[in-house]
């Protein structure tokens, strides 16, 4: 598992995954690192009657072109793994869509992995109407277990005219569309304790090198450049991630991602040999590789904004939730913690993504309506406005977002359109991309632990990604 949207790993924020394409991606990518200069302050038929928006629909908002049905009576079930504040927040999106419809919603909490929640649901008979949905490989399984209805002609015009074409395809199985990506997250981030920066001199890095250079400042100042949420796999993997994308390309990581290529690959050597430039170096992670491999993520967040002028670490590499766990602590996130864009490995700056779907399992006016409004910026725009929330919908307004750190990922993560990739864990066989203690997870630990060792990682993680995509 992930941080969730938010504190899980998968998807959103916690974390998410996808498919590709190279078209244009230098230009893409560099365009959103140049935007993400972040020391700011602070009916599956496919028909036009599945709920969709029309002159006899009966809700809208002042200013949006959106215009939903009238549906008093109907009753919908929405299934996900959030909880506390993001749960909340999602609640107050789902009460504007019952006041402009008239429908009834019911949040269910699902336990994680949803996907055999949902199973349970199915065998007994009583699947909710809509469930977000964290990985592309969940939406797939979804697909092939026939669980999972397909968009209509309103949800699908709606995702048409205002998600890139990337996403939607990575909601899409065998080109017809399935999932509606309402919630996102940027993981091509590292967020820094500013007085530690001050104190030491050290500025903002935009390559590797650069990088390397600023953790070696930050420790001759007496404080550990980096801190590891080892005890979490989920977070190794991004790390990966985002030295694969920008090292290797993303061709070589779609590939990678659909197991095409082996991960006994040079690629892959290249890339967990850059990342024992850092792993391997003991001065430069909190605790060294024990430590790590027992701190799990909210901690290597907090460690990084406690302590005054001696926190255990200068940095934290994560996603853009990062911030709900600052929120945490007394520091502020545009003034105690900035941000900066991961550093270009390779020719260009990585920009990786995690996401959570909305996907039908009971086919309805009803949870059609609700997919089409789910696409809409009108429901981005009500959580955006609560703040630890991040939307792929390129035509939401940024302007809604509670403060300039969060609007400038998300411009970020919208500038680089198509060109954007999905986290490839997520994209995995849950085996072997999302099973704490087994599959990339466990290896990647391992690797952290003896960082040495890249042709004993390499064979293990091709010897169990094999055996989990049959190949």
């Amino acid at each position: 598992m992930r941080a969730s949207s938010t504190i899980r790993k998968r998807g959103t924020a916690g974390r998410p995954r996808r498919p590709a394409r190279t078209t244009g991606i230098p230009a893409v990518l560099a365009a959103g690192a140049l935007v993400l200069s972040l020391t700011a302050c602070g009916g599956g038929d496919g028909g036009d009657d599945d709920g969709g928006a029309g002159p006899s629909g009966g809700g809208s908002t002042p200013g949006s072109a959106l215009v939903l049905p009238k549906l008093d009576g109907a009753r919908l079930e929405v299934a996900a793994v959030w909880s506390g504040t993001e749960q909340e927040n999602f609640k107050k999106v789902l009460a504007d869509f019952e006041k402009r419809t008239g429908a009834e919603v019911t949040f269910v909490p699902a336990q994680d992995p949803i996907v055999n929640f949902l199973g349970s649901k199915v065998a007994g008979g009583a699947p909710p109407d809509v469930a977000m949905l964290p990985q592309p490989g969940s939406i797939r399984q979804a697909v092939a277990k026939g669980w999972a209805k397909p968009l209509g002609g309103a949800a699908t015009a709606e995702l048409a005219k205002n998600y890139s074409r990337g996403w939607q395809e990575i909601g899409s199985v065998d080109g017809k569309p399935y999932g509606v990506y309402y919630k996102a997250a940027n993981k091509s981030l590292i967020w820094y304790n500013t007085r530690v920066f001050e104190n030491a001199g050290a500025g903002e890095p935009k390559t590797w090198d650069e990088l390397l250079d600023t953790a070696r400042t930050v420790y001759d100042s007496g404080v550990t450049p980096f801190s590891v949420g080892g005890a979490d796999g989920w977070t190794l993997t991004d790390w990966f991630e985002n030295v694969y994308l920008s090292q290797a390309g993303p061709e070589k990581y779609d590939r990678l991602a659909r197991h095409e290529i082996k991960w006994t690959d040079p690629s892959v050597k290249e890339a967990l040999t850059t990342l024992a430039g850092i792993w391997g170096e003991k001065d430069f992670v909190a605790g060294g590789a024990d430590g790590a491999l027992q701190t799990e993520f909210p901690a290597s967040v907090t460690q990084t904004f406690t302590g005054g002028d001696q926190p255990k670490a200068g940095m934290v590499y994560e996603g853009d939730f990062v911030q709900v766990t600052i929120a945490e602590t007394k520091a502020e996130v545009g003034e105690d913690a900035k941000v900066f864009p991961f550093p270009a490995v390779g020719g260009t700056a990585p920009l990786v993504s995690g996401g959570d779907a909305a996907v039908i399992l009971k086919d309805s006016a009803a949870a059609q309506a609700l997919a089409t409004y789910l696409a809409s910026p009108d429901a981005a725009a009500i959580q955006a406005r609560l703040g630890g929330f991040l939307s792929p919908n390129k035509a939401l307004d940024p302007s809604v977002y509670p403060n300039d750190v969060q609007r400038r990922i998300a411009e970020a993560l919208v500038a680089a359109g198509d060109d954007v990739r999905f986290d490839m864990s997520d994209q995995a066989p849950q085996s072997f991309g999302g099973t704490p203690g087994k599959g990339e997870w466990k290896i990647l630990q391992d690797f952290l632990k003896n960082p040495r060792d890249v042709a004993g990682a390499q064979a293990a993680l091709e010897a169990e990604a094999a055996a989990a995509y049959g190949n």
